[in-house]
């Protein structure tokens, strides 16, 4: 099971920043910096198998696969914003990370426009005139 294999490794990453976080500070945070980019790029291979699965399925329902595209965006933005921010509070900086957080958020509803645009036309045709 991959779930323990992440498990252990973040454990061990664990005790040994506690370890070391009164010794090398810095080191510490290295450690835990690189266990976060460990796991993400462990996972890139599951996050591709889900996004193609997902483009398979758009176009099985001939969906636009631009807003399928849009939609996968706004999902990594929001993944990748969560990874940073929570980075950047693990080094003590949590008003840098309410500021990616923020971001994250306002680059989601700007590539969500297009999406809540084409919805509220869809709505405003089906009501009556």
């Amino acid at each position: 099971m991959e779930i323990i294999q992440i498990v252990g490794f973040c454990l061990i990453a664990t005790f040994l920043t506690i370890i070391i976080k009164d010794q090398k500070p810095a080191f510490s945070f290295l450690i835990i910096l690189f266990a976060g980019a460990a796991v993400f790029l462990f996972l890139i291979g599951k996050i591709q198998t889900v996004i193609d699965m997902l483009e398979r399925l758009a176009t099985n329902a001939n969906l636009n696969m631009v807003y399928v595209e849009t939609i996968l965006k706004i999902i990594g933005i929001a993944y990748i914003a969560e990874f940073g921010a929570q980075i950047t509070r693990d080094a003590g900086q949590g008003s840098i990370a309410a500021k990616i957080e923020l971001a994250g958020k306002v680059l989601i509803l700007v590539m969500a426009i297009p999406i809540l645009t084409v919805l509220i036309e869809t709505i405003i045709d089906l009501l009556p005139s």
